[in-house]
């Protein structure tokens, strides 16, 4: 080392060990692995985490408090008048009137009234507007959670009674008091345990039950209530001699209408309009031919009181136990939904999204609601997709979005009487069409079979047992992946590339060396409980294949030296040390020794704490792998001391000609007492670290 003498940095290794066969002792210099520093006491610790916070909290003015509690705020203090509020209001109004069928819809695929749909697309979007983080999230009702509804409440009673209503609306306050929770404990991050195939292949397989449970107003009859696809078809089958042709010709009319103009709007920028006109046009032409034919086989909406809701609180409350597991699931399908849009248009318009802050703001607006008779509302992605096009800069669209759904409930809810369930079944058919994602399931059959079969397991449990069991499943299949990954980590055998003190993959880099004698591993994770057993099995079956055919140095037959290089290894507990306590003393009596390349801080200390390191010996700790490397190596030279030294099989090669500055370069750095960055394995009688 620099500024101290060279007999300073000389390491000796012991001659007691039982691989050297010469009995005496071998000079080996290398920069020592320095010792973990003492960790600091629980007080310390506790003080400092208490320090930052409330040197946090002082630090905070009046205005990051507002933005903190009120959200709203960090886009009302910069907002440009100029530049976003035309963008704003002609987002609002676009989505707005997509909004208003659109919520009607989804209120009688839920088996409410379609005002209970209005109501849900007026409060908790005013209230979303000011506590939630997203700027072009739009808020309302949604298929996928009317869906949820309707299931889980059939069974419990009749749509036709009053309690079912009552049993909506109070799971809307359920559903955003475990927003709130989640919001407040910061549980946020459970999304990234979900793994995207599965909310892929739940989302397509709910889009077709969807879609199927819808077609009794495009038929004429009744088809049965289920999420399951087997009953739906029989059902469809069975009535099918009650066909009727008036609703069915129309639908179909409306359908193709509004898929037109949804490509029309996608695909070209001059038609961008259509797509938000889309749903309003067969609600329109519906609502006309009806009141000049006034055709008696088609269904229509019928009486809609007309007025904003009134405050009153939620009842029903002794159901709330038989509620739970529904509103879990709501609370989950927000988060898959809501907060995935939400970061998804906040990257595309460069801000920042508090995932927490989004199920806060998402709660809040839940609970309001459902003190003005609103059934669950979240994040819609065909809306919220709208909007971002549409130009929508800040909130204020959401809070256009809610005028102008007030206007609605005010004035224009007699207008709604004679619109055809055709015209709204066609809106929910419409919207659901773009969820069936069957391209990403041909893009994984491509590129990842695991994450396919996981989309495939996913898509056939829901579209075939309900959506309930399988965002269940879905959700666990996802979570034993994530354990059998981390239970079977990546475990990687390292070789020198040619030229160069790196060790990489032998799989990865096939020209990189491998010495016998020496088998240099990478565990490519953390190391504990779950994953040890995996670990020590694959150590022991690195020890018993010996392949000494793709090998350099000296040929001994066996493994003497197995050197963990632990730079990837985050963390390490209890059972991990117990692990390589115990290997240890397996290796010892075979003559087999443990050397440790490259701890972190935090595992070295843990090491230390725990007694690994005097276990082993502090002697064969290693700053990197090339020391550990040629350390053993020399030892593994010496065990017959009448055989030639071998270092890379490179002894009969001549020698590289070096040109004059070369040379002198070269001499400068000897003289210096370092050594060239490309050092040989074996360059003199020490080994030296740079």
């Amino acid at each position: 080392m620099e500024g101290s003498s060279a007999s300073a940095d000389v390491i000796r290794v012991a001659s007691s060990s039982s691989l050297i066969s010469d009995g005496g002792s071998l000079a080996v210099k290398v920069i020592p692995l320095q010792p973990p520093p003492a960790p600091p006491s629980l007080e310390s610790q506790s003080a400092e985490v208490y320090g930052r916070w409330a040197a946090r909290v002082r630090s905070m003015s009046a205005m990051d408090w507002m933005e903190l509690l009120l959200p709203c705020t960090r886009w009302m203090r910069n907002y440009r008048l100029r530049e976003y509020l035309q963008a704003d209001l002609m987002a609002g109004i676009t989505v707005g009137v997509i909004l208003v069928p659109q919520s009607m819809s989804y209120a009688k695929l839920a088996s409410l009234n379609p005002i209970y749909g209005l109501y849900g697309g007026f409060v908790p979007v005013f209230v979303y507007a000011i506590f939630g983080s997203s700027r072009q999230l739009a808020v309302g009702p949604v298929a996928l959670t009317s869906l949820l509804v309707s299931n889980v409440l059939t069974p419990i009673v009749d749509p036709s009674d009053k309690l079912y209503t009552e049993l909506a609306i109070l799971m809307s306050l359920m559903v955003g008091i475990f927003e709130c929770l989640m919001g407040l404990l910061r549980l946020g991050w459970l999304i990234r345990f979900v793994n995207h195939s599965v909310i892929s292949g739940f989302t397509t397989a709910s889009a077709i039950v969807i879609a199927l449970s819808q077609l009794k107003y495009f038929v004429g009859y009744s088809i049965v209530r289920s999420s399951k696809i087997i009953p739906l078809v029989k059902s469809i089958i069975a009535g099918a001699g009650n066909f009727s042709w008036p609703p069915f010709v129309m639908g179909s009319i409306f359908l193709a209408i509004l898929l037109v103009m949804k490509h029309l709007g996608k695909s070209r920028k001059k038609f961008r309009s259509l797509r938000a006109a889309g749903p309003l046009t067969p609600v329109i032409l519906g609502t006309v031919f009806v009141k000049i034919f006034h055709p008696d086989s088609i269904s229509v909406v019928g009486d809609i009181p007309q007025g904003l809701p009134k405050f009153s609180i939620p009842t029903g409350f002794e159901n709330v136990k038989s509620l739970i597991p529904t509103a879990l699931l709501i609370t989950g399908v927000a988060i898959l939904e809501s907060v995935g849009i939400a970061k998804a248009l906040a990257v595309k318009n460069g801000y920042e999204l508090d995932s927490n802050q989004e199920l806060f703001g998402l709660g809040v607006a839940n609970i309001c609601g459902s003190f003005f008779s609103s059934y669950p509302s979240t994040g819609s992605f065909s809306r919220s997709a709208v909007n971002n096009e549409s130009g929508a800069r800040t909130g204020l669209s959401g809070i256009v979005m809610g005028i102008i759904m007030s206007c609605a409930l005010l004035f224009m809810t007699p207008l709604f009487t004679d619109i055809p369930q055709c015209a709204l079944a066609a809106i929910v058919i419409s919207a659901v069409m773009g969820l069936v994602d069957y391209e990403e399931a041909i893009f994984l059959w491509c590129v990842d079979k695991k994450d396919f079969t996981l989309w495939t397991i996913t898509f056939i449990i829901t579209l075939f047992f309900s959506i309930e069991i399988g965002v269940l499943l879905g959700v666990g299949f996802s979570l034993a992946f994530v354990i059998y990954e981390s239970a079977n980590p990546h475990i990687a055998v390292l070789g020198r590339l040619p030229g160069t003190t790196l060790y990489r993959n032998v799989v990865q880099y096939p020209e990189a060396h491998t010495y016998n004698g020496i088998v240099v591993i990478r565990i490519d994770a953390p190391i504990y409980f779950a994953n040890i057993s995996c670990i020590k099995d694959r150590l022991r079956e690195y020890e018993l294949n010996v392949d000494s055919s793709t090998k350099r140095g000296l040929d001994v037959g066996r493994i003497y030296f197995i050197i963990l290089e632990m730079s990837p290894v985050a963390y390490i507990d209890s059972s991990a040390v117990q692990a390589l306590k115990d290997l240890h003393q397996e290796y010892k009596p075979r003559g087999i020794q443990i050397a440790i390349a490259n701890p972190n801080q935090g595992v070295h200390l843990l090491l230390s704490r725990a007694g690994v390191i005097d276990l082993i010996g502090a002697e064969w700790f290693f700053v990197r792998v090339h020391d550990a490397v040629q350390v053993c190596l020399r030892h593994v030279q010496n065990m017959n001391p009448s055989s030639p030294k071998v270092s890379d099989n490179t002894a009969s090669k001549p020698k590289r000609q070096f040109s004059f500055l070369q040379s002198l370069w070269n001499r400068q750095r000897d003289s210096d007492g370092t050594t060239p960055a490309e050092e040989p394995l074996l360059p003199h009688n020490e080994v030296v670290q740079v």
